[in-house]
């Protein structure tokens, strides 16, 4: 049986207009999603960071202000990535650029094209060895041709990105030294007000951002660990296989970056590192292949888990666990968030008692 539901015209325009504040709300936010990641991103860095500015400062035996040095800490980490953008880039697209142009040649010079002849007049291609020499010419040469052109194009893109960049480096900063008094004064409202629920959520707050921290520091090192092998071993290969010895710090640059990208990063520093290698000695190439394959299974199955077990306090299996139901559930994003999320779990956990003491 149906029933008849009056509402008042105050009522209906209060409901709409909640409706249509909250679409407007959703467009600025998306509109503003651009500063918002920049701004998320600077507090995620600060939180990351402000263990090491604590260590300048304890180094420079308290002779160097927080400012001074937030802005040493962030400089160095700035200069580390520029430097390594500047080494590695331009040999990356030399490199590139060096082998399709000469791809072409190289097949036409390889005898094991000729028998390709045989087999494509089975399928009725006469000449199956030229068109694949035709078919990677016309690649080569298009490739090489757009990479010119899509540098000219980027422009305007590298100068968003540089603004974006400084941005986050001044905010970065910026949060560093007047973040702690912020978030004080903020504390000190909330336990005014709130009383001892004001000190638990500050307590818990406070841990989550460490759990950040000791994460982001356990990346590093085990990032720092992966770049050392791999230059090693590039080099060890460099001495045997008769190339240069130069590429093994880059090759260590590449591997130490490309390893803080769960799931992927690996996949992409194996095919980079054995790509360039290749270019130097095909064998030496296929060896690293081998050679890192095999260490990436003991890190991350002994190294990375028992890093950040320690850091963060937890089991090596829970950490093992986290990144596998973080990748299965959400792919890479939850790759990434895995560890810190399981850390932040411990924490509700060792907090549940102050917490469930709240209600009563």
């Amino acid at each position: 049986m149906s029933k008849l539901v009056e509402v008042d015209t105050k009522t209906f325009v209060r409901f709409w207009l909640v409706i249509a504040a909250l679409f407007i709300v959703l467009a600025l936010i998306w509109r503003a999603r651009g500063g918002l990641l920049i701004v998320g991103l600077s507090i995620f860095l600060a939180i990351a960071l402000r263990p090491l500015v604590a260590r300048v400062q304890k180094g420079f035996k308290g002779k160097l202000s927080k400012g001074a040095a937030a802005g040493l800490t962030v400089g160095a980490v700035v200069l580390a990535f520029g430097v390594f953008f500047a080494t590695v880039g331009p040999m990356l697209v030399t490199e590139t650029v060096k082998f399709f142009s000469t791809a072409s040649e190289s097949l036409e010079t390889h005898s094991g094209l000729d028998g390709l002849d045989s087999l494509g007049q089975r399928f009725g291609i006469e000449n199956l060895s030229g068109e694949i020499v035709a078919t990677v010419k016309s690649f080569s040469a298009e490739l090489v041709s757009n990479l010119s052109s899509s540098v000219i194009s980027s422009v305007s893109a590298l100068a968003n990105f540089l603004t974006g960049l400084i941005l986050t480096i001044v905010l970065t900063i910026l949060c560093l030294v007047q973040g702690p008094e912020i978030a004080n004064s903020f504390w000190k409202k909330i336990d005014g007000r709130n009383g001892k629920t004001g000190v638990v959520v500050r307590r818990i707050t406070m841990k989550i951002a460490d759990v950040i921290a000791k994460y982001v520091g356990g990346q590093a090192v085990v990032a720092l660990i992966d770049g050392i092998v791999v230059g090693v071993a590039t080099f060890i290969l460099s001495l045997i296989f008769g190339f240069s010895s130069g590429l093994a710090f880059p090759m260590a640059m590449i591997a130490g970056l490309f390893i803080l990208i769960p799931m992927f990063g690996a996949i992409i520093a194996i095919v980079l590192i054995s790509m360039m290698i290749f270019f130097q000695s095909p064998v030496a190439g296929l060896v690293f292949v081998v050679f890192y394959a095999i260490y990436l299974q003991v890190e991350n199955n002994v190294i990375s888990p028992k890093i950040q077990a320690n850091s963060l306090e937890l089991p090596s299996l829970v950490v093992l666990m986290a990144v596998t139901i973080g990748m299965y559930m959400f792919g890479l994003a939850g790759a990434i968030i895995s560890i810190p999320v399981a850390g932040i779990v411990k924490v509700l956990i060792d907090e549940y008692p102050a917490i469930k003491a709240l209600e009563q």
